[in-house]
C-alpha cells in the first residue's frame, strides 16, 4: 500500500435523506457554474433537485452522501440509463465532491459504495459519461474497473467551446438480476 493510500481518511457513506437535498443541490450547482463536470448551464432550483431526489426514492435508486467530521462533502447516485425496457439493467452512476475535498480519496469511497448499491439493485451495466478534459474523473472510474467504451466528439458546448464526452462502462455480477 502506498503512503498516499495509507493516509486516506474514511468517510461515512450513507443513503441520502430529504434533509441532504439542499447540500446535494449546492454541490451540484457549483459544478454547473464552474466546470464541465456537468453539461447543465443554468443552476437548478432546489425544487428541481427535490423532485429528482423523490423520483430516485420512488424507483428505489440509490442516492448516497459522504460525510467527513459530520459535514456532507459529496454525493453519488444511480440513475436509469435510458427509459426503454431493454436498458432496464443498465444504469448511469454519478459522483460529485465539494471542491475542497477533491483528490483526497473520497471520490473512490463514494464510487465504490454507489457501484455496490447498483449491483444490489440488479444492474448489470454501469455507465459513466465524463467530459474528456476531466482527467481525474476518468482516472477515478478506471481505477474502479470501468473501461473506455468510446468518445462522443463535440457532443456538448459549454463555456464557448465544444466538448467531448468519454463513455466508460463496467459490467457487474448483479446480486439481484
Amino acid at each position: 500500500m502506498s503512503q498516499k493510500q495509507a493516509s486516506v481518511r474514511s468517510v461515512n457513506v450513507r443513503l441520502a435523506k430529504r434533509s441532504d437535498v439542499l447540500t446535494i443541490h449546492n454541490i451540484y450547482n457549483q459544478y454547473v457554474a464552474e466546470s464541465t463536470a456537468t453539461f447543465a448551464m443554468v443552476a437548478e432550483t432546489l425544487a428541481d433537485r427535490q423532485g429528482w431526489y423523490e423520483a430516485h426514492r420512488r424507483k428505489n435508486l440509490a442516492v448516497l452522501v459522504a460525510e467527513l467530521d459530520g459535514q456532507t462533502i459529496g454525493w453519488a447516485s444511480v440513475s436509469n440509463y435510458n427509459s426503454r425496457c431493454a436498458y432496464s439493467q443498465s444504469a448511469e452512476v454519478s459522483v460529485y465532491l465539494a471542491p475542497g475535498h477533491l483528490g483526497k480519496g473520497y471520490g473512490g469511497q463514494l464510487l465504490d459504495a454507489v457501484v455496490q448499491q447498483a449491483e444490489e439493485h440488479g444492474f448489470h451495466c454501469l455507465v459513466a459519461q465524463v467530459c474528456t478534459e476531466n482527467l481525474a474523473s476518468i482516472a477515478l472510474f478506471k481505477s474502479r474497473g470501468f473501461t473506455e467504451a468510446g468518445i462522443l466528439k463535440e457532443i456538448g458546448r459549454k463555456f464557448d467551446r465544444w466538448l467531448d464526452v468519454q463513455l466508460l462502462q463496467k459490467l457487474t455480477a448483479p446480486l439481484n438480476p
